[in-house]
Protein backbone atom coordinates (compact mmCIF):
# COMPACT_ATOMS: atom_id res chain seq x y z
CA UNK A 1 0.00 0.00 0.00
CA UNK A 2 1.69 3.31 -1.19
CA UNK A 3 0.10 5.83 1.50
CA UNK A 4 0.92 8.89 0.16
CA UNK A 5 -1.44 7.97 -2.87
CA UNK A 6 -4.43 7.38 0.13
CA UNK A 7 -7.23 9.60 0.18
CA UNK A 8 -8.56 10.94 3.53
CA UNK A 9 -12.29 12.14 2.89
CA UNK A 10 -13.51 14.57 5.06
CA UNK A 11 -15.43 13.82 8.09
CA UNK A 12 -19.26 12.50 7.68
CA UNK A 13 -21.72 15.85 8.05
CA UNK A 14 -25.52 14.42 9.23
CA UNK A 15 -27.72 16.78 8.44
CA UNK A 16 -30.50 18.31 10.17
CA UNK A 17 -32.89 17.10 7.94
CA UNK A 18 -31.86 13.32 8.96
CA UNK A 19 -33.27 12.63 12.42
CA UNK A 20 -34.77 9.55 12.60
CA UNK A 21 -37.63 8.46 14.99
CA UNK A 22 -37.53 6.64 17.92
CA UNK A 23 -41.29 5.48 17.31
CA UNK A 24 -41.24 4.44 14.24
CA UNK A 25 -39.21 3.24 11.68
CA UNK A 26 -37.38 5.78 9.92
CA UNK A 27 -36.56 9.38 9.65
CA UNK A 28 -39.32 11.87 11.66
CA UNK A 29 -40.39 13.46 8.34
CA UNK A 30 -41.69 10.32 6.94
CA UNK A 31 -44.52 8.55 7.41
CA UNK A 32 -48.11 7.10 6.05
CA UNK A 33 -51.21 8.63 6.96
CA UNK A 34 -55.13 8.34 5.87
CA UNK A 35 -56.05 11.85 5.02
CA UNK A 36 -59.66 13.42 5.40
CA UNK A 37 -60.68 11.81 2.35
CA UNK A 38 -60.14 8.21 3.88
CA UNK A 39 -57.52 7.74 1.43
CA UNK A 40 -53.45 7.07 2.33
CA UNK A 41 -50.64 9.86 1.58
CA UNK A 42 -46.93 9.89 2.34
CA UNK A 43 -45.60 13.04 4.10
CA UNK A 44 -42.66 14.31 3.69
CA UNK A 45 -40.25 14.89 0.00
CA UNK A 46 -37.78 12.61 0.45
CA UNK A 47 -39.14 9.73 -1.06
CA UNK A 48 -40.80 8.73 -5.08
CA UNK A 49 -43.86 8.56 -3.13
CA UNK A 50 -43.90 11.24 -0.83
CA UNK A 51 -46.72 14.05 -1.06
CA UNK A 52 -48.59 11.37 -3.23
CA UNK A 53 -52.11 9.81 -2.77
CA UNK A 54 -52.68 6.28 -3.08
CA UNK A 55 -56.06 5.94 -2.93
CA UNK A 56 -56.09 1.93 -3.92
CA UNK A 57 -54.23 0.94 -0.63
CA UNK A 58 -56.92 1.18 1.82
CA UNK A 59 -60.12 -0.72 -0.31
CA UNK A 60 -57.33 -3.46 -1.10
CA UNK A 61 -56.18 -3.71 2.86
CA UNK A 62 -60.12 -4.25 3.78
CA UNK A 63 -60.60 -6.97 0.66
CA UNK A 64 -57.61 -8.71 1.41
CA UNK A 65 -57.72 -8.82 5.08
CA UNK A 66 -61.70 -9.50 4.87
CA UNK A 67 -61.67 -6.60 7.64
CA UNK A 68 -63.70 -3.63 7.67
CA UNK A 69 -61.08 -0.82 8.68
CA UNK A 70 -62.13 2.44 9.94
CA UNK A 71 -59.67 5.12 9.68
CA UNK A 72 -61.16 7.10 12.78
CA UNK A 73 -61.03 3.74 15.08
CA UNK A 74 -57.13 3.69 15.91
CA UNK A 75 -55.65 1.47 18.19
CA UNK A 76 -53.81 5.25 20.39
CA UNK A 77 -50.63 3.87 21.67
CA UNK A 78 -49.10 5.10 24.48
CA UNK A 79 -45.09 6.09 23.61
CA UNK A 80 -42.51 6.08 25.26
CA UNK A 81 -44.76 3.31 27.58
CA UNK A 82 -43.08 2.79 31.14
CA UNK A 83 -39.43 3.10 31.59
CA UNK A 84 -37.58 1.78 34.32
CA UNK A 85 -35.52 3.26 36.87
CA UNK A 86 -31.77 2.99 35.67
CA UNK A 87 -29.65 0.54 37.86
CA UNK A 88 -26.28 2.47 39.45
CA UNK A 89 -22.87 2.12 40.08
CA UNK A 90 -20.86 5.19 41.15
CA UNK A 91 -17.45 3.50 40.50
CA UNK A 92 -18.70 2.73 37.11
CA UNK A 93 -20.02 5.89 36.20
CA UNK A 94 -17.00 7.92 37.60
CA UNK A 95 -14.55 5.33 35.47
CA UNK A 96 -16.43 6.01 32.43
CA UNK A 97 -16.13 10.22 33.04
CA UNK A 98 -12.39 10.07 33.27
CA UNK A 99 -12.50 8.41 29.59
CA UNK A 100 -15.53 10.17 27.88
CA UNK A 101 -16.57 13.96 27.81
CA UNK A 102 -20.30 14.25 29.53
CA UNK A 103 -21.88 15.09 26.39
CA UNK A 104 -20.69 11.34 25.62
CA UNK A 105 -22.90 9.49 28.00
CA UNK A 106 -26.29 9.98 28.14
CA UNK A 107 -29.13 8.61 30.99
CA UNK A 108 -31.72 10.20 29.85
CA UNK A 109 -35.29 7.42 30.00
CA UNK A 110 -36.06 7.64 25.94
CA UNK A 111 -33.17 7.42 24.71
CA UNK A 112 -32.05 4.64 26.94
CA UNK A 113 -35.46 2.94 25.97
CA UNK A 114 -34.17 3.24 21.99
CA UNK A 115 -31.83 1.45 22.46
CA UNK A 116 -32.93 -1.47 24.35
CA UNK A 117 -34.97 -2.08 21.45
CA UNK A 118 -34.25 -3.20 17.76
CA UNK A 119 -37.40 -3.38 15.01
CA UNK A 120 -39.20 -6.46 15.49
CA UNK A 121 -43.13 -6.39 15.17
CA UNK A 122 -43.31 -7.30 19.36
CA UNK A 123 -40.59 -4.95 20.31
CA UNK A 124 -42.36 -2.05 18.65
CA UNK A 125 -45.71 -3.37 19.91
CA UNK A 126 -43.95 -3.34 23.33
CA UNK A 127 -42.96 0.17 23.27
CA UNK A 128 -46.35 1.82 22.43
CA UNK A 129 -48.67 -0.32 23.95
CA UNK A 130 -47.16 -2.25 26.64
CA UNK A 131 -43.84 -2.37 28.74
CA UNK A 132 -40.35 -3.11 26.87
CA UNK A 133 -38.92 -4.38 30.21
CA UNK A 134 -34.85 -3.94 31.71
CA UNK A 135 -33.40 -1.37 29.46
CA UNK A 136 -29.83 -0.28 29.28
CA UNK A 137 -29.05 2.08 32.35
CA UNK A 138 -26.74 4.55 30.38
CA UNK A 139 -25.69 5.27 26.51
CA UNK A 140 -22.45 6.12 26.02
CA UNK A 141 -20.98 7.39 22.68
CA UNK A 142 -17.02 6.73 22.17
CA UNK A 143 -15.22 8.66 19.41
CA UNK A 144 -12.20 6.55 19.00
CA UNK A 145 -10.33 2.88 19.42
CA UNK A 146 -8.81 4.10 22.45
CA UNK A 147 -11.90 4.84 23.97
CA UNK A 148 -13.64 1.84 23.21
CA UNK A 149 -10.87 0.21 25.11
CA UNK A 150 -10.86 1.95 28.00
CA UNK A 151 -14.32 1.28 28.29
CA UNK A 152 -14.10 -2.36 27.86
CA UNK A 153 -11.60 -1.71 30.86
CA UNK A 154 -13.89 -0.15 32.89
CA UNK A 155 -16.73 -2.67 32.23
CA UNK A 156 -14.41 -5.25 33.51
CA UNK A 157 -13.14 -3.86 36.32
CA UNK A 158 -16.16 -2.72 37.37
CA UNK A 159 -18.56 -5.69 36.76
CA UNK A 160 -21.04 -3.85 33.94
CA UNK A 161 -22.32 -5.39 30.84
CA UNK A 162 -21.50 -3.36 27.35
CA UNK A 163 -23.99 -4.01 24.52
CA UNK A 164 -22.86 -2.11 20.71
CA UNK A 165 -25.49 -0.43 19.23
CA UNK A 166 -25.03 0.31 15.30
CA UNK A 167 -28.52 1.22 13.62
CA UNK A 168 -30.63 -0.37 15.63
CA UNK A 169 -32.46 -1.99 12.61
CA UNK A 170 -32.23 -5.29 13.71
CA UNK A 171 -35.50 -8.06 13.63
CA UNK A 172 -33.80 -10.50 16.07
CA UNK A 173 -33.98 -9.20 19.28
CA UNK A 174 -30.76 -8.27 19.56
CA UNK A 175 -30.57 -5.33 21.54
CA UNK A 176 -33.54 -6.29 24.14
CA UNK A 177 -32.06 -6.81 27.81
CA UNK A 178 -32.56 -9.97 29.77
CA UNK A 179 -34.83 -8.81 32.93
CA UNK A 180 -32.86 -11.35 35.11
CA UNK A 181 -29.60 -9.03 34.19
CA UNK A 182 -28.40 -7.47 38.00
CA UNK A 183 -25.51 -5.70 36.35
CA UNK A 184 -25.87 -2.11 35.27
CA UNK A 185 -26.01 -2.22 31.39
CA UNK A 186 -24.34 0.27 29.18
CA UNK A 187 -25.18 0.52 25.08
CA UNK A 188 -22.19 1.78 23.18
CA UNK A 189 -23.47 3.70 20.57
CA UNK A 190 -21.15 3.55 17.83
CA UNK A 191 -21.96 5.91 15.34
CA UNK A 192 -19.79 8.75 16.29
CA UNK A 193 -17.10 6.37 14.84
CA UNK A 194 -18.89 6.99 11.36
CA UNK A 195 -15.67 8.38 9.17
CA UNK A 196 -14.01 6.85 6.43
CA UNK A 197 -10.57 6.90 7.38
CA UNK A 198 -9.06 6.46 4.06
CA UNK A 199 -9.52 5.46 0.48
CA UNK A 200 -6.99 3.21 -1.95
CA UNK A 201 -7.58 3.31 -5.29
CA UNK A 202 -4.83 1.76 -6.54
CA UNK A 203 -5.90 -1.16 -4.64
CA UNK A 204 -9.33 -0.55 -4.46
CA UNK A 205 -9.91 -0.95 -0.98
CA UNK A 206 -11.08 1.50 2.12
CA UNK A 207 -10.81 1.74 5.78
CA UNK A 208 -14.14 2.65 7.97
CA UNK A 209 -14.72 2.95 10.78
CA UNK A 210 -17.82 0.67 12.26
CA UNK A 211 -20.22 3.11 13.14
CA UNK A 212 -20.58 4.22 9.79
CA UNK A 213 -24.19 4.59 8.31
CA UNK A 214 -24.66 2.80 4.44
CA UNK A 215 -26.11 5.81 3.61
CA UNK A 216 -23.50 8.06 4.25
CA UNK A 217 -20.63 5.43 2.81
CA UNK A 218 -22.72 5.31 -0.25
CA UNK A 219 -22.31 8.90 -0.69
CA UNK A 220 -18.83 9.53 0.41
CA UNK A 221 -17.45 7.03 -1.62
CA UNK A 222 -19.28 7.96 -4.63
CA UNK A 223 -17.90 11.21 -4.64
CA UNK A 224 -14.18 9.57 -5.65
CA UNK A 225 -15.81 7.48 -8.40
CA UNK A 226 -16.42 4.01 -6.03
CA UNK A 227 -18.87 2.00 -4.61
CA UNK A 228 -18.97 -0.67 -1.72
CA UNK A 229 -21.82 -2.12 -3.35
CA UNK A 230 -23.78 -3.42 -0.24
CA UNK A 231 -26.84 -2.03 -0.13
CA UNK A 232 -29.60 -4.23 2.30
CA UNK A 233 -32.83 -3.04 2.52
CA UNK A 234 -32.01 -1.02 5.58
CA UNK A 235 -29.25 0.66 3.81
CA UNK A 236 -30.35 3.63 4.88
CA UNK A 237 -29.73 3.41 8.89
CA UNK A 238 -27.76 0.30 9.27
CA UNK A 239 -24.06 0.43 9.94
CA UNK A 240 -20.83 -1.12 8.60
CA UNK A 241 -20.42 -2.76 12.07
CA UNK A 242 -23.94 -4.18 12.42
CA UNK A 243 -23.58 -6.12 8.47
CA UNK A 244 -20.73 -7.73 10.09
CA UNK A 245 -22.24 -8.62 13.36
CA UNK A 246 -25.09 -9.87 11.62
CA UNK A 247 -23.64 -11.42 8.22
CA UNK A 248 -25.66 -9.44 6.47
CA UNK A 249 -26.69 -9.66 2.68
CA UNK A 250 -27.19 -6.92 0.04
CA UNK A 251 -29.88 -6.41 -2.42
CA UNK A 252 -26.87 -6.30 -4.86
CA UNK A 253 -25.04 -9.47 -3.97
CA UNK A 254 -25.10 -10.51 -7.17
CA UNK A 255 -22.50 -8.64 -8.24
CA UNK A 256 -20.59 -7.13 -5.19
CA UNK A 257 -21.23 -10.61 -2.72
CA UNK A 258 -21.99 -10.42 0.19
CA UNK A 259 -20.50 -8.72 3.56
CA UNK A 260 -18.46 -11.76 4.22
CA UNK A 261 -17.13 -10.92 0.37
CA UNK A 262 -16.36 -7.85 0.89
CA UNK A 263 -14.92 -7.18 4.09
CA UNK A 264 -10.88 -7.57 3.43
CA UNK A 265 -9.85 -7.20 7.35
CA UNK A 266 -11.99 -6.74 10.61
CA UNK A 267 -10.39 -4.04 13.83
CA UNK A 268 -12.11 -5.04 17.35
CA UNK A 269 -12.11 -4.59 20.35
CA UNK A 270 -12.03 -7.57 23.19
CA UNK A 271 -12.19 -8.01 26.46
CA UNK A 272 -8.72 -9.10 26.28
CA UNK A 273 -7.25 -6.52 24.05
CA UNK A 274 -7.74 -5.70 20.29
CA UNK A 275 -8.06 -8.16 17.27
CA UNK A 276 -5.83 -6.68 14.67
CA UNK A 277 -3.52 -7.96 11.33
CA UNK A 278 -0.32 -6.12 10.10
CA UNK A 279 -1.79 -6.34 6.44
CA UNK A 280 -4.71 -7.04 4.49
CA UNK A 281 -4.09 -9.36 1.76
CA UNK A 282 -6.37 -10.62 -0.94
CA UNK A 283 -6.16 -14.04 0.48
CA UNK A 284 -4.09 -15.65 3.43
CA UNK A 285 -3.09 -19.32 4.67
CA UNK A 286 -2.21 -18.63 8.09
CA UNK A 287 -3.79 -20.67 10.16
CA UNK A 288 -7.57 -20.63 11.45
CA UNK A 289 -8.90 -16.92 10.76
CA UNK A 290 -10.06 -15.48 14.12
CA UNK A 291 -11.05 -12.55 11.94
CA UNK A 292 -14.22 -14.71 10.78
CA UNK A 293 -15.47 -15.18 14.87
CA UNK A 294 -16.89 -11.76 14.26
CA UNK A 295 -19.39 -12.48 11.32
CA UNK A 296 -22.91 -13.30 12.84
CA UNK A 297 -21.53 -12.75 16.25
CA UNK A 298 -23.98 -10.42 17.23
CA UNK A 299 -22.09 -8.05 20.10
CA UNK A 300 -21.09 -11.11 21.96
CA UNK A 301 -17.65 -11.18 21.51
CA UNK A 302 -16.44 -7.79 20.97
CA UNK A 303 -17.02 -4.45 19.47
CA UNK A 304 -16.23 -4.27 15.92
CA UNK A 305 -14.33 -0.65 15.59
CA UNK A 306 -13.48 -0.40 11.87
CA UNK A 307 -12.98 -2.53 9.02
CA UNK A 308 -11.33 -2.31 5.50
CA UNK A 309 -14.18 -3.07 2.94
CA UNK A 310 -13.63 -4.07 -1.24
CA UNK A 311 -14.50 -1.16 -3.73
CA UNK A 312 -16.00 -1.28 -6.81
CA UNK A 313 -15.91 1.75 -9.47
CA UNK A 314 -19.04 3.27 -10.04
CA UNK A 315 -20.78 1.21 -12.99
CA UNK A 316 -20.12 2.65 -16.08
CA UNK A 317 -24.12 1.81 -16.77
CA UNK A 318 -26.79 0.76 -14.67
CA UNK A 319 -30.30 0.03 -16.34
CA UNK A 320 -33.24 -1.11 -14.44
CA UNK A 321 -36.10 -3.83 -15.56
CA UNK A 322 -39.06 -6.04 -14.99
CA UNK A 323 -40.67 -9.27 -16.38
CA UNK A 324 -44.46 -10.37 -16.03
CA UNK A 325 -44.84 -13.62 -15.96
CA UNK A 326 -47.84 -16.20 -15.93
CA UNK A 327 -47.50 -17.46 -11.94
CA UNK A 328 -45.02 -17.85 -9.29
CA UNK A 329 -43.71 -21.47 -10.92
CA UNK A 330 -42.58 -19.89 -13.98
CA UNK A 331 -40.44 -16.72 -12.52
CA UNK A 332 -38.93 -19.61 -10.27
CA UNK A 333 -38.33 -21.85 -13.38
CA UNK A 334 -36.30 -19.01 -14.87
CA UNK A 335 -34.72 -17.74 -12.30
CA UNK A 336 -33.08 -21.36 -11.45
CA UNK A 337 -32.02 -21.50 -15.54
CA UNK A 338 -30.46 -17.95 -15.02
CA UNK A 339 -28.27 -18.91 -12.01
CA UNK A 340 -26.80 -21.98 -13.59
CA UNK A 341 -26.92 -20.26 -17.38
CA UNK A 342 -25.88 -17.06 -17.23
CA UNK A 343 -24.49 -14.54 -14.80
CA UNK A 344 -27.36 -12.61 -12.82
CA UNK A 345 -27.42 -9.01 -12.69
CA UNK A 346 -26.64 -7.42 -9.56
CA UNK A 347 -30.24 -7.58 -8.40
CA UNK A 348 -33.44 -10.41 -9.01
CA UNK A 349 -35.95 -10.23 -7.17
CA UNK A 350 -39.57 -12.23 -7.90
CA UNK A 351 -42.83 -11.77 -5.98
CA UNK A 352 -45.59 -13.70 -6.08
CA UNK A 353 -49.41 -13.12 -6.67
CA UNK A 354 -50.61 -11.31 -3.57
CA UNK A 355 -47.44 -9.32 -3.12
CA UNK A 356 -47.64 -8.18 -6.45
CA UNK A 357 -51.22 -7.45 -6.08
CA UNK A 358 -49.47 -5.00 -2.69
CA UNK A 359 -47.37 -3.00 -5.11
CA UNK A 360 -50.03 -2.17 -7.77
CA UNK A 361 -52.19 -0.85 -4.05
CA UNK A 362 -49.32 1.07 -3.99
CA UNK A 363 -49.09 3.30 -7.13
CA UNK A 364 -50.43 6.55 -6.63
CA UNK A 365 -54.04 7.80 -8.75
CA UNK A 366 -53.24 8.00 -12.50
CA UNK A 367 -54.55 11.14 -14.76
CA UNK A 368 -54.61 11.90 -18.32
CA UNK A 369 -52.09 10.09 -20.36
CA UNK A 370 -50.87 7.84 -17.77
CA UNK A 371 -54.39 6.64 -17.29
CA UNK A 372 -54.72 5.50 -21.28
CA UNK A 373 -51.26 3.69 -21.04
CA UNK A 374 -52.46 1.73 -18.18
CA UNK A 375 -55.74 0.28 -19.88
CA UNK A 376 -53.70 -0.65 -23.06
CA UNK A 377 -51.02 -2.57 -20.34
CA UNK A 378 -53.53 -4.23 -18.76
CA UNK A 379 -55.47 -5.19 -21.68
CA UNK A 380 -52.17 -6.27 -23.61
CA UNK A 381 -51.47 -8.49 -20.93
CA UNK A 382 -54.67 -9.83 -19.04
CA UNK A 383 -56.47 -10.07 -22.96
CA UNK A 384 -53.68 -10.53 -25.51
CA UNK A 385 -50.94 -12.74 -23.69
CA UNK A 386 -53.45 -14.16 -21.43
CA UNK A 387 -51.97 -13.72 -17.85
CA UNK A 388 -54.85 -14.76 -14.96
CA UNK A 389 -54.45 -11.30 -12.44
CA UNK A 390 -54.93 -13.50 -9.75
CA UNK A 391 -51.56 -16.15 -10.61
CA UNK A 392 -49.61 -13.59 -12.52
CA UNK A 393 -46.42 -12.45 -10.74
CA UNK A 394 -43.41 -9.94 -11.47
CA UNK A 395 -39.63 -9.75 -11.35
CA UNK A 396 -37.43 -6.28 -10.82
CA UNK A 397 -33.87 -6.26 -12.14
CA UNK A 398 -31.24 -3.93 -11.58
CA UNK A 399 -28.07 -4.19 -14.12
CA UNK A 400 -24.87 -2.53 -13.29
CA UNK A 401 -21.54 -2.66 -14.56
CA UNK A 402 -20.22 -1.54 -18.17
CA UNK A 403 -22.18 -0.77 -21.50
CA UNK A 404 -21.09 -4.38 -22.53
CA UNK A 405 -22.14 -6.27 -19.39
CA UNK A 406 -25.16 -5.07 -18.99
CA UNK A 407 -26.15 -5.24 -22.52
CA UNK A 408 -25.17 -9.17 -22.11
CA UNK A 409 -26.97 -9.27 -19.30
CA UNK A 410 -30.19 -7.90 -20.49
CA UNK A 411 -30.31 -10.23 -23.69
CA UNK A 412 -29.55 -12.79 -21.51
CA UNK A 413 -32.07 -12.49 -19.06
CA UNK A 414 -34.99 -11.62 -21.76
CA UNK A 415 -33.96 -14.60 -23.70
CA UNK A 416 -34.62 -16.78 -20.52
CA UNK A 417 -37.52 -14.86 -19.44
CA UNK A 418 -39.20 -15.31 -22.98
CA UNK A 419 -38.90 -19.48 -22.54
CA UNK A 420 -40.69 -19.36 -19.35
CA UNK A 421 -43.48 -17.35 -20.60
CA UNK A 422 -42.23 -14.06 -19.48
CA UNK A 423 -43.15 -10.47 -20.83
CA UNK A 424 -41.01 -7.49 -20.50
CA UNK A 425 -42.87 -4.73 -18.30
CA UNK A 426 -40.20 -1.98 -18.68
CA UNK A 427 -37.44 -0.07 -16.78
CA UNK A 428 -39.61 2.08 -14.95
CA UNK A 429 -41.46 -0.69 -13.17
CA UNK A 430 -38.45 -2.35 -12.25
CA UNK A 431 -37.05 0.83 -11.09
CA UNK A 432 -40.05 1.61 -9.09
CA UNK A 433 -40.47 -2.01 -7.67
CA UNK A 434 -36.07 -1.41 -6.26
CA UNK A 435 -37.21 2.29 -5.31
CA UNK A 436 -40.17 0.65 -3.16
CA UNK A 437 -38.10 -1.27 -0.87
CA UNK A 438 -37.08 2.13 1.26
CA UNK A 439 -40.58 3.89 1.14
CA UNK A 440 -42.91 0.56 2.10
CA UNK A 441 -40.72 -0.45 5.43
CA UNK A 442 -42.63 2.52 6.73
CA UNK A 443 -46.06 0.49 6.15
CA UNK A 444 -45.96 -1.45 9.22
CA UNK A 445 -45.42 0.98 11.94
CA UNK A 446 -48.25 3.09 10.52
CA UNK A 447 -50.78 -0.02 10.02
CA UNK A 448 -50.44 -1.04 13.76
CA UNK A 449 -52.14 2.35 14.38
CA UNK A 450 -55.57 0.49 12.85
CA UNK A 451 -54.94 -3.10 14.65
CA UNK A 452 -52.60 -4.54 11.84
CA UNK A 453 -49.41 -6.56 13.27
CA UNK A 454 -47.12 -7.68 10.43
CA UNK A 455 -43.50 -8.57 9.70
CA UNK A 456 -41.37 -10.33 7.49
CA UNK A 457 -39.07 -13.28 8.01
CA UNK A 458 -36.72 -15.22 5.43
CA UNK A 459 -34.72 -18.16 5.06
CA UNK A 460 -32.50 -19.79 2.41
CA UNK A 461 -32.62 -22.73 0.76
CA UNK A 462 -31.76 -25.39 -2.19
CA UNK A 463 -33.45 -25.09 -5.53
CA UNK A 464 -35.55 -28.28 -5.09
CA UNK A 465 -36.93 -26.99 -1.58
CA UNK A 466 -38.05 -23.60 -2.26
CA UNK A 467 -41.35 -24.07 -4.06
CA UNK A 468 -42.15 -26.53 -1.19
CA UNK A 469 -41.09 -24.02 1.26
CA UNK A 470 -42.89 -21.26 -0.23
CA UNK A 471 -46.59 -23.24 -0.67
CA UNK A 472 -46.32 -24.79 2.56
CA UNK A 473 -45.60 -22.08 4.91
CA UNK A 474 -48.64 -20.08 3.37
CA UNK A 475 -50.28 -23.29 4.29
CA UNK A 476 -49.41 -23.71 7.49
CA UNK A 477 -49.69 -20.26 8.53
CA UNK A 478 -53.45 -19.95 7.01
CA UNK A 479 -54.67 -23.11 8.33
CA UNK A 480 -53.62 -22.30 11.69
CA UNK A 481 -54.93 -18.62 11.58
CA UNK A 482 -58.35 -20.52 10.66
CA UNK A 483 -58.12 -23.04 13.36
CA UNK A 484 -57.33 -20.12 16.09
CA UNK A 485 -60.65 -18.17 15.01
CA UNK A 486 -58.46 -15.14 14.57
CA UNK A 487 -60.51 -12.02 12.79
CA UNK A 488 -60.39 -11.58 9.05
CA UNK A 489 -57.93 -13.67 7.15
CA UNK A 490 -54.39 -13.40 7.41
CA UNK A 491 -51.53 -11.58 4.94
CA UNK A 492 -49.23 -14.11 3.77
CA UNK A 493 -46.68 -13.84 1.14
CA UNK A 494 -43.69 -14.94 -0.30
CA UNK A 495 -40.74 -13.43 -2.57
CA UNK A 496 -37.55 -14.79 -3.88
CA UNK A 497 -34.49 -11.93 -2.91
CA UNK A 498 -31.10 -13.72 -3.70
CA UNK A 499 -30.23 -16.34 -5.94
CA UNK A 500 -27.22 -18.74 -5.63
CA UNK A 501 -25.83 -21.57 -7.39
CA UNK A 502 -27.31 -23.76 -5.25
CA UNK A 503 -30.40 -22.24 -3.86
CA UNK A 504 -32.45 -19.17 -3.43
CA UNK A 505 -33.28 -16.81 -0.08
CA UNK A 506 -36.94 -16.47 0.58
CA UNK A 507 -38.56 -13.68 2.23
CA UNK A 508 -41.93 -13.79 3.80
CA UNK A 509 -44.40 -11.25 5.11
CA UNK A 510 -47.38 -12.28 7.38
CA UNK A 511 -50.06 -10.17 8.70
CA UNK A 512 -53.33 -9.91 10.41
CA UNK A 513 -56.34 -7.91 11.67
CA UNK A 514 -56.12 -7.80 15.60
CA UNK A 515 -58.72 -6.10 16.91
CA UNK A 516 -60.24 -8.15 19.81
CA UNK A 517 -57.39 -10.16 19.71
CA UNK A 518 -55.74 -10.64 23.58
CA UNK A 519 -51.44 -10.68 23.15
CA UNK A 520 -51.67 -9.60 19.56
CA UNK A 521 -47.81 -9.96 19.24
CA UNK A 522 -46.95 -12.70 21.30
CA UNK A 523 -49.95 -14.66 19.14
CA UNK A 524 -48.11 -13.39 15.77
CA UNK A 525 -44.86 -15.12 17.51
CA UNK A 526 -46.18 -17.94 18.11
CA UNK A 527 -47.58 -18.17 14.88
CA UNK A 528 -44.23 -17.23 13.27
CA UNK A 529 -42.70 -19.76 15.12
CA UNK A 530 -44.65 -22.75 13.80
CA UNK A 531 -44.01 -20.96 10.07
CA UNK A 532 -40.25 -21.26 11.43
CA UNK A 533 -40.34 -24.69 12.08
CA UNK A 534 -42.09 -25.81 8.83
CA UNK A 535 -39.43 -24.09 7.15
CA UNK A 536 -36.67 -26.51 8.75
CA UNK A 537 -38.97 -29.57 8.76
CA UNK A 538 -38.98 -28.64 4.29
CA UNK A 539 -34.58 -27.90 4.66
CA UNK A 540 -34.24 -24.59 4.87
CA UNK A 541 -32.24 -22.64 6.78
CA UNK A 542 -32.73 -20.84 10.26
CA UNK A 543 -31.76 -17.08 8.75
CA UNK A 544 -30.11 -16.01 5.44
CA UNK A 545 -29.22 -12.78 7.03
CA UNK A 546 -31.37 -11.49 9.88
CA UNK A 547 -29.35 -13.34 12.18
CA UNK A 548 -30.56 -15.27 15.80
CA UNK A 549 -30.28 -12.73 18.36
CA UNK A 550 -32.39 -14.01 21.28
CA UNK A 551 -35.42 -14.33 18.70
CA UNK A 552 -34.36 -17.76 17.30
CA UNK A 553 -32.19 -19.15 19.70
CA UNK A 554 -34.47 -22.02 20.62
CA UNK A 555 -34.21 -23.32 17.12
CA UNK A 556 -30.10 -23.84 17.78
CA UNK A 557 -29.80 -27.34 18.91
CA UNK A 558 -32.26 -28.15 16.14
CA UNK A 559 -29.82 -27.02 13.18
CA UNK A 560 -26.39 -27.69 14.94
CA UNK A 561 -24.77 -31.14 17.07
CA UNK A 562 -24.05 -31.10 20.24
CA UNK A 563 -20.30 -30.64 19.95
CA UNK A 564 -21.21 -27.38 17.62
CA UNK A 565 -23.26 -25.56 20.50
CA UNK A 566 -20.68 -26.53 22.72
CA UNK A 567 -17.86 -24.51 20.92
CA UNK A 568 -19.88 -21.43 20.65
CA UNK A 569 -20.29 -21.28 24.25
CA UNK A 570 -16.30 -22.45 24.75
CA UNK A 571 -15.33 -19.80 22.72
CA UNK A 572 -16.98 -17.06 24.29
CA UNK A 573 -16.35 -18.45 27.49
CA UNK A 574 -12.59 -18.34 26.53
CA UNK A 575 -12.51 -15.18 24.29
CA UNK A 576 -15.16 -13.01 27.10
CA UNK A 577 -14.97 -14.93 30.75
CA UNK A 578 -16.84 -12.65 32.37
CA UNK A 579 -19.06 -11.74 30.11
CA UNK A 580 -18.58 -8.31 29.50
CA UNK A 581 -20.15 -8.12 25.98
CA UNK A 582 -23.83 -9.72 27.51
CA UNK A 583 -26.24 -8.86 25.04
CA UNK A 584 -27.29 -12.92 25.18
CA UNK A 585 -27.98 -13.45 22.03
CA UNK A 586 -27.65 -16.92 20.82
CA UNK A 587 -27.85 -18.05 24.09
CA UNK A 588 -24.34 -17.04 24.68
Amino acid sequence: MNKDKLIYPEPIVIGADEAESWENWGFRDTSFAINERDVVEITGSRYELSGQELPRLLPWIRETLAIDLDAKDQHRNSYPTEIPAAIESPAFTKAIREILKEEQIDASGENRLRHGHGHTQEEMYAIKHKRLGRIPDMVLYPESEAQVASLISAAKDHNAVLIPFGGGTNVTDALRCSNNEKRVIATVDMRRMNRILWIDKENMMACIEAGAVGRHIMTQLAKYGVSMGHEPDSVEFSTLGGWIATNASGMKKNKYGNIEDIVVDITVAASDGELKRTTAAPRESVGSDLRRLMFGSEGTLGIITSAIVKLFPLPESQAYGSVLFPSYEAGYAFMQELAHTSTPPASVRLVDNLQFQFGLALKPASSGLKVWKSSIEKFVVTKVKGFDPYKMVALTLVFEGTKQEVDRQQTDVYRIAAKHGGMKAGAENGRRGYQLTYSIAYIRDFLMNYYIIAESFETSCAWSDALKICDNVKKVLRDEYTKRGLPGKPFVTSRITQVYRTGVAIYFYFGFYYKGVENPSEVYLELENIAREEILRCGGSLSHHHGIGKIRKQFLPEIMSETALKWKKEIKKSLDPTNVFGAGNQGL
